[in-house]
């Protein structure tokens, strides 16, 4: 008897095997994890995200010590034992202070003035500005400045908790390490003023502050450079009286400092005429450094940060440039279509417009189908009400559910069964071809049904000798549901509005498979349906333009096709889509340098094809991005018009196409749900395309569930339509 043990082990195996979350899964949504991580880091250092911006207004002082109301700037709270004590500069020593930088146009401006004039001072610098500009703290380090803390986010300290205080500091010193691999001693509470305007409220936070380690620095002379009262006024009002020594509050960012670095070029020259040294606050106190080098682990997360707010800087560029470039396609999109679309529909629908001699000549009809028994006598029996002469080959592509038995079973008259082992549809396709009788081909899926008048209105384009190939109308058939309401509104606005405009620009992009038709001779001489893509229609369809024939579209041949009827098939079959249109641009690159029809549709049809198909949509979702981004980290009203006037141009476009199509409008009050969730789906599945063509991954051709709900509008519901509990559709 067989131990059971190694089944088991085995069977543990394949089932671990079987969890393993597929790469091209995997890094689409890492990607988006990173992404969005990036963009709220970006919220984060630019104070729009765990901002608080309240400022506690006077309280009463009976709690701050008399010694520090009237003492000097420096307030020392360090001794857990002894009680604060506060420092004065001393005679005939400035130490200049600025504020809320650095600031990348202003910081750079005052330092070259201090380095003029051989002064220093004190920066206290926020860590959102010391983390987006690094280099001009690094600057500061090297020309011998000091460095304070000034908090992370410039909160009112009052009104935090001891927990938060921490982290502002914390996060501050990050910044530091990253930028100039130091650490400081210093700070200074934003909205801070002179000591004697410290109070109940305040002086609590500077106790807590010194007892972390903190020499908190205030100021006894203020340049009040934020009101911007002019050049002169601030340099009065910086000079301390009767040459004692003070702290100058300045600031280097938050607004135009130009006054503040012109007053530094009359202010310094005239204090040291006076016989005046500007110094950092530790030179002037005769005290160690306030820096401290930091090494290690500490260092290099600091950097890690650094960089990681810088690559969010970046990113975020990134994303506003490819915002634009989305805005300009989609506007440039909209407006070809709606221009050419309407070009289109006023030529063929004039009165005498006319492809030459009606086509009276019969026609071949191939249907490729594999395990297709729900739906293919929907199928051949919409076939079998054509108003056109037709032969009707099914091919049946290995089914193993007796598609091919049923259609033998119906005995309809001009219906022939071709079976064959499972090879994929274009191998069916051409086996098609081989055994049609008719110079025109048509092509339809076994999912797909016909209107009576379909097949006359598809082929009476081949009158014109040049047509190489016909493309038709697919419409949704099973429409009734969320999803199917979504995709009817794409194939009516992003499909067959599309399809006018590439018609008028002679460069169709693909003939759909659900309804299509194609001269023989077009096909042999392209060698037929290429198995070399998972898109074969835009494959053969490029061929054709390749080889020199016109590919145009035919409005009134209507096809009903059903559309996946869950996200799951939805992403399957978008997979294979977009997965195969970058195999067939691909592959017909070369068009781009050829000469004669190749190189007119390679540089025409196939930009176009990229940057509509492929370029567009993966940018798309960034709309949404920035519309979330805008919410929630302002501008929240100008966020919310950008966001609707896109709409509203879809919107416009999409009524558009569908009074063109003769479509009822109540199925675009889902538009906007269908603009969000559609596009988040749609750029998933464009990425994970992506990934897998870049990592050289395959995809094979995928069988979607199918219901065989969809009939063509009139016709007479069929026995397991009946007995469906679907509403009925059309």
């Amino acid at each position: 008897m067989t131990n059971p043990a190694p089944r088991g082990r085995h069977h543990r195996k394949k089932q671990t095997r079987r969890r393993r979350l597929p790469m091209r899964y995997m890094l689409p949504f890492l990607f988006l994890v990173a992404l969005l991580a990036m963009l709220m880091l970006r919220g984060y250092v630019h104070s729009e995200i765990l901002a608080d911006h309240r400022i506690q207004p006077p309280a009463a002082t009976d709690q701050v010590p008399e010694q520090v109301l009237a003492g000097g700037p420096v307030i020392d709270a360090r001794s857990a034992t002894e009680p604060a004590k506060t420092l004065r500069i001393p005679d005939h020593r400035i130490v200049l202070t600025f504020d809320d930088g650095p600031d990348p146009v202003w910081t750079p401006r005052v330092l070259d003035k201090l380095k003029e004039y051989d002064a220093h001072g004190v920066f206290f610098v926020t860590g959102t500005m010391a983390s987006r500009y690094p280099g001009l703290v690094e600057r500061m380090v090297e020309e011998g400045h000091e460095v304070g803390l000034h908090t992370f986010n410039h909160p009112d300290l009052s009104y935090q908790s001891t927990s938060r205080i921490d982290w502002e500091l914390s996060q501050n010193q990050l910044a530091l390490a990253g930028a100039a691999g130091i650490r400081t001693s210093l700070f200074r509470p934003p909205y801070s003023s002179f000591a004697d305007a410290m109070d109940d409220k305040s002086w609590p936070v500077t106790q807590y502050i010194g007892s972390r380690g903190y020499l908190t620095v205030v100021n006894n002379t203020d340049s009040e450079d934020w009101k911007r009262p002019g050049v002169g006024v601030i340099s009065r009002n910086a000079t301390p009286k009767h040459g004692k020594g003070a702290v100058v509050l300045m600031h280097d960012s938050g607004g135009d400092r130009s006054q503040t670095v012109a007053a530094l070029g009359h202010f310094l020259p005239k204090m040291q005429a006076q016989g005046y040294e500007f110094t950092n606050l530790t030179d002037a106190l005769g005290a160690p450094s306030a820096h401290t080098p930091v090494t290690g682990y500490a260092l290099w997360k600091g950097k890690a940060f650094v960089y990681a707010v810088e690559v969010s800087e970046h990113i975020t560029d990134v994303l506003v440039v490819g915002l634009a470039v989305i805005g300009v396609l989609v506007l440039a999109r909209f407006g070809l279509m709606l221009l050419l679309s309407f070009a289109h529909a006023r030529r063929v629908r004039k009165r005498d417009f006319t492809w030459g001699e009606p086509l009276t000549r019969p026609v071949s009809v191939l249907v490729p189908a594999y395990n297709e028994s729900k739906c293919i006598a929907n199928t051949v029996r919409s076939l079998m009400a054509s108003d056109y002469p037709l032969e009707v080959i099914v091919i049946d592509d290995g089914s193993t559910d007796g598609t091919a038995d049923l259609v033998d079973r119906m005995r309809l008259r001009g219906v022939r069964v071709v079976r064959q082992r499972n090879a994929g549809k274009p191998a069916a396709l051409n086996n098609g071809i081989a055994h049609a009788r008719y110079d025109i081909i048509v092509m339809m899926d076994g999912d797909t049904v016909f209107e009576p008048s379909t097949i006359r209105e598809l082929v009476q384009p081949f009158a014109d000798p040049r047509v190489g190939a016909v493309a038709g109308n697919a419409k949704v058939g099973n429409r009734d549901s969320l999803i199917g309401a979504w995709q009817h509104i794409e194939y009516v606005m992003g499909f067959n509005l599309d399809r006018r405009m590439y018609d008028m620009l002679g460069c169709m992009p693909t003939i759909p498979g659900a309804v299509g038709a194609f001269r023989r001779e077009a096909l042999n001489r392209i060698g037929g349906m290429s198995e070399d893509t998972l898109a074969e229609d835009t494959d053969v369809t490029m061929g054709l333009h390749r080889d020199g024939w016109r590919v145009v579209y035919a409005e009134n041949a209507r096809a009903w096709t059903e559309a996946p009827e869950s996200v799951q098939q939805l992403w399957s079959q978008r997979y294979r889509w977009s997965y195969g249109t970058m195999q067939a641009i691909w592959k017909h690159r070369r068009a781009v340098i050829e000469r004669g029809p190749s190189g007119r549709f390679g540089r025409v049809g196939l930009p176009f094809v990229a940057l509509f198909m492929v370029v567009a949509p993966l940018l798309a979702p960034l709309i949404d991005v920035f519309l979330l981004y805008g919410l929630v980290f302002g501008p929240t009203e100008q966020t919310i018009v950008a966001w609707f006037g896109v709409l509203a141009v879809q919107g416009i476009c999409a009524a558009y196409a569908f009074r063109l199509d003769r479509e009822r409008m109540t199925h675009l009050f889902s538009l906007p749900l269908q603009q969000i969730l559609y596009r988040q789906l749609m750029y998933v599945v464009l990425l994970q395309s992506w990934i897998t063509a870049l990592t050289g991954g395959r995809l094979r051709w995928q069988k979607l569930r199918r219901t065989g709900v969809v009939e063509a509008p009139g016709s007479m519901p069929s026995q397991s339509r009946r007995s469906n509990d679907r509403r009925p559709v059309a």
